[in-house]
Order: structure tokens, then C-alpha cells, then sequence
């Protein structure tokens, strides 16, 4: 009998995405949201939180290596990073791979997911385990609220903007990180995709560039997500997004994804998406 999961989160708009599974490994109902862990014929191991593809082994580091390279890149010196979400550990990984860090705090909502990666993800969560990194498990935008001017940088690894994540998308929330950041600082937040999602996108820049000096929206190609595609806002306390020249000889050894030619195309949206993005 074949296994198939269904993410059935567009679904509404008469869209589905539909993944052969070979085997059902985990499966757990913390107080925030269902957890479960597949292998999968095409993907590899894969987790998904209420039916919602998370992560998978295939194509992972696709989304971590830029939502945490472009803003660590963009920066001289990062030593005191911020992730809110990102339980899986990926996101943790690939800023550790910058010599310049001092400190990871990682703020997940739900301690759940960090144990569910630990146990199935090893390669990926154990990052975690960094000495570096401090875990906090409480709300993101409440645990932000205490560091005034302490990040450098802010990496939003969240879920899609429902349930314990809409706070995520509002503009209280972006305004508690700007005031969290160093002058110079730079926050990016998983921010949909382009296709299918723009009226999110839109309501987001308008507010964001009355918050940040420089704003930006880019994006990374990762085919188990919504259309294959998804952006991340980039909010800046220093340096203009579309002007940064990262430093190759800066690059961490062995990514599969980022580069900086790779950087700098990814703020290059066709025209109807470039009408979303509003900036100053």
C-alpha cells in the first residue's frame, strides 16, 4: 500500500503539494502544534508541524544557508546573533560557521521541535549544542522586548504567519527588533513567496521601511515549499541591501546554495513582484 502525505495548506486556493512516503517514523502533539516525522522517497527525512512541510534533508540547506548567510555577510563583524524559531538547528549551523560569533541566542516557542530534530535530525540540530548557543523557549516576540541595541543580527526562522507565528508579521514585532539591533544591524524574517503570497509581502512594506533605514526583500528557490520559492525581508540599521558587496574571501567552506553572486541576484525580482516591495 502506498503512503502519500498531503500538505493541504493552500489547499484553499486549490493548490496542494502531495509527497510519497516510505515510512512514518514519528509523531507527537506538544501545546502549540502536531510534530511529525516522515521518510520520504524523494526528500529524505522530512518533518512537517500541523501538516505543514518544515524541513526535509533534500533541500534544507537551500533555505538555511540564506536566511542566515545574506544578513552575516552583509555585515563586518557579527559576534552576537538572534534566531527566533528555527528549532531544527539549521538556521544555528550555518551562523556558527562565521568565526566572528561569540554568541547564538535561540528563542523556539516550542522545545518540542528542538527535541524531535535532535533525536531524527542529528546532523543538522546538534548545532545546537554549541556552547555558543543559549536556548530560550518562550515567545520570540516577547524574549526580543529585553535586549535593547544587544543583536547584530536577527534571524526570523519562523512557520507561516498562523497561530503562534502571526505576531511574526506585525509591526510591533519589527519594531521591538530594530530597537534590539546595534546601529548597524540587520534582522531577516521569513517572509512567503512571491507567487503565491503577495498580498502578505505588500502588507509588510508598508510599514517596514518606516521602521528600518534600508529595507529588501529576496529570495531562495526550495521546491517542497509553497511554489517552490520562498522570500525573506531584510531590514537594515546599517548597510543598504542592494549596495553590499560581500567579500568572497569571507564565504564559509562547502555551502551548496549561497554564494555571493548568489547574494547579490537574489534581491532581483521580476516586475510584478518588485511591485510588493516598497523602500526607501
Amino acid at each position: 500500500m502506498e503512503l502519500w502525505l498531503d500538505e493541504t495548506l493552500e489547499l484553499p486556493n486549490g493548490r496542494a503539494l502531495k509527497i510519497r512516503v516510505k515510512e512514518f517514523l514519528h509523531s507527537r502533539k506538544t501545546p502549540f502544534q502536531k510534530i511529525d516525522v516522515f521518510e520520504s522517497q524523494s526528500f529524505g527525512r522530512m518533518f512537517t508541524l500541523d501538516g505543514v512541510v518544515m524541513m526535509t534533508e533534500a533541500d534544507e540547506f537551500a533555505y538555511h544557508e540564506m536566511i542566515a548567510h545574506v544578513p552575516m555577510m552583509s555585515h563586518p563583524n557579527p559576534e552576537k546573533v538572534l534566531v527566533i524559531g528555527g528549532g531544527d538547528g539549521g538556521t544555528v549551523r550555518e551562523i556558527l560557521k562565521h568565526p566572528s560569533v561569540k554568541e547564538v541566542h535561540l528563542c523556539e516557542i516550542d522545545k518540542g521541535v528542538v527535541d524531535v530534530c535532535y533525536e531524527y535530525f542529528p546532523e543538522i540540530a546538534n548545532a545546537m549544542k554549541d556552547p555558543r548557543v543559549k536556548h530560550a523557549y518562550e515567545d520570540g516576540a516577547k524574549y526580543v522586548q529585553d535586549y535593547k541595541e544587544y543583536f547584530d543580527v536577527i534571524c526570523v526562522d519562523s512557520s507561516d504567519p498562523v497561530g503562534p507565528a502571526e505576531v511574526l508579521f506585525k509591526r510591533p514585532f519589527y519594531e521591538t527588533m530594530a530597537a534590539s539591533l546595534k546601529q548597524g544591524g540587520i534582522c531577516t524574517s521569513q517572509a512567503e513567496s512571491f507567487y503565491y503570497h503577495g498580498k502578505i509581502i505588500r502588507e509588510l512594506f508598508q510599514f517596514i521601511p518606516e521602521v528600518f533605514n534600508h529595507c529588501g526583500y529576496y529570495f531562495t528557490v526550495v521546491p517542497t515549499y509553497p511554489s517552490g520559492i520562498i522570500g525573506f525581508t531584510y531590514c537594515s540599521k546599517g548597510p543598504d541591501p542592494y549596495k553590499v558587496q560581500p567579500d568572497p574571501n569571507r564565504v564559509p567552506k562547502g555551502l551548496k546554495y549561497y554564494s555571493t553572486e548568489i547574494h547579490k541576484a537574489a534581491f532581483t525580482l521580476p516586475p510584478f513582484a518588485q511591485e510588493y516591495i516598497v523602500r526607501k
